[in-house]
């Protein structure tokens, strides 16, 4: 858990209410001289429809700092790529793409295993089945979207995971947001982690079922609100609960940190709760065949009842997956709108997930997964080390290949991204709604595709940005060269 110092959350809070008062003066004195104009669009009578507290963040803070999201590339998301840069006339209001880009070294995709760009292996399979099945189906799962690819990948990712059957979904958001409320509805009891992602909170809300949160990760608090609850029961009836769901994630992507998976189903045993895991970050990218954190941690695949896994992360392409047993899996498959009315995964990019996983198997006949599962494990605690040898604030545990570092201040978000860029160096700034309001940071994630040299400057650079904008806020370690020590992976 973060623990923010006393003196930067009052130089935090400072910041943003400075932000919040200009922007107030600013609105008052455009309407009190008249320069509010109303959109050619609003038809008399009507309320506006963005208007709130949200309409004035987006206009009087993000604006600002837009330039340092939504970055277009021109490439593929390999360990280097190609960032197109952008201009504005407008103080930022609007961006404009130029012709120009700017070659950069990649450290906010989530290619963890490499398999983003050309490979050797699955390349060439994705565009034989491009040419065979096209790029859609044009139809659903129920009718005439499922092929020969997506029954093999099924049984593939139950067979890579340790489960009896898996179901595909063409979103990896969906998966959580549109299977949630099929599992759990009225009468039934969520109990979320409280950092849990968007997609289960929206799968969660729209499920009808109650929803209580435990502290983030922390077994012992999940124990009370479960004894609470069970005493309890529901809402004005008392009556005992039709079923009870724990939702947690193998690797929180905001905080790079692992779950506390055998704690939690441990309690979850204990008071009869069944356990969803949701493995967006940790599948593939964790433990020692890549099965995410139940090998990482030496959990029974058996012990989570239902598992949730992305493919657009270690696995370079498109879409999710819920493993789980075939009764749970073939009852979604009869009630899940996300199967019976959304159009299936294209089979390209399902060709895509069949070869990676063959890879990181040793199917295709070599050693390579195993190669990449060693790279991105030691590259991503390598990185890590360093960082906080440097004295940045770093989230997260180590094997994790997502490491958040501390930024809080508001000023800080757009100077950190920024003077990265001009040194070459892309990275992925965070900050309010999608993080609480003074907890800003910048989430690196590392690649098996990055070489040593790669990630030697990147250190080199962000420590630099690190000393101009002042987010050390722990003490260095005597300055070592980087490269002793560290020539295991060349």
């Amino acid at each position: 858990m973060v623990r923010l110092p006393y003196t930067t959350a009052l130089t935090t809070l400072f910041s943003y209410g400075l932000l919040f008062v200009f922007g107030q003066l600013r609105d008052f004195f455009r309407k009190l001289l008249g320069w509010i104009r109303k959109p050619k669009d609003q038809l008399k009578g009507y309320a506006p429809i963005c208007l709130g507290l949200e309409d004035f963040y987006v206009r009087r803070l993000y604006l600002r700092i837009q330039d340092c999201f939504g970055r277009p590339i021109a490439s593929a998301p390999d360990s280097w790529f190609d960032v197109v840069e952008r201009c504005s006339n407008d103080n930022n209001k609007t961006l404009h793409r130029t012709e120009k880009t700017s070659r950069c070294l990649n450290l906010g995709s989530y290619n963890y295993l490499g398999f983003a760009a050309a490979d050797e292996y699955c390349t060439p399979r994705v565009i034989q089945s491009l040419k065979e099945y096209s790029a859609s189906t044009c139809s659903t799962r129920v009718e005439g979207g499922t092929t020969k690819l997506h029954v093999e990948l099924e049984e593939l990712v139950a067979r890579f995971v340790g489960k009896e059957a898996a179901i595909l979904f063409g979103m990896g958001y969906v998966t959580n947001s549109a299977l949630i409320p099929c599992i759990i509805g009225k009468g039934g009891l969520i109990i979320s982690d409280s950092l849990n992602h968007n997609s289960i909170v929206n799968g969660a809300r729209g499920s009808g079922a109650t929803v209580r949160v435990f502290q983030h990760n922390t077994p012992s608090h999940l124990e009370e609100v479960l004894r609470e609850q069970i005493a309890e029961g529901q809402p004005r009836t008392h009556r005992p609960w039709k079923k009870i769901i724990v939702i947690v994630e193998g690797i929180y992507s905001m905080e790079g940190e692992l779950c506390k998976l055998p704690e939690i189903i441990a309690v979850c045993k204990k008071y009869k709760a069944y356990t969803y895991l949701d493995e967006a970050h940790s599948i593939g990218a964790v433990g020692k065949s890549g099965r995410g954190v139940c090998e990482l941690l030496g959990v029974d695949p058996a012990d989570v009842d239902i598992m949730m896994g992305t493919f657009t992360k270690s696995f370079g392409s498109c879409g999710g997956y819920i493993a789980a047993s075939k009764e749970i899996i073939q009852y979604l498959k009869f009630s899940c709108p996300a199967h019976l009315y959304a159009t299936s995964m294209s089979p390209p990019a399902v060709q895509q997930v069949i070869s990676a996983i063959k890879v990181i198997l040793g199917e295709d006949g070599s050693s390579r997964g195993a190669q990449k599962l060693a790279r991105i494990r030691e590259n991503s605690n390598f990185f890590r080390s360093e960082l906080q040898k440097m004295g940045f604030e770093v989230l997260g545990d180590n094997d994790s290949p997502v490491m958040p570092i501390m930024l809080y201040n508001p000023a800080k978000i757009p100077a950190f991204s920024r003077e990265c860029l001009q040194q070459n160096v892309a990275v992925v700034t965070v900050a309010f709604p999608a993080t609480p309001l003074l907890l800003a940071r910048a989430r690196i994630c590392i690649s098996a595709s990055h070489t040593r040299e790669d990630l030697i400057k990147a250190l080199e650079v962000i420590s630099k940005v690190g000393d101009l904008i002042g987010v050390k806020y722990f003490p260095a370690e005597p300055p070592k060269h980087l490269n002793q020590g560290h020539n295991k992976l060349e």
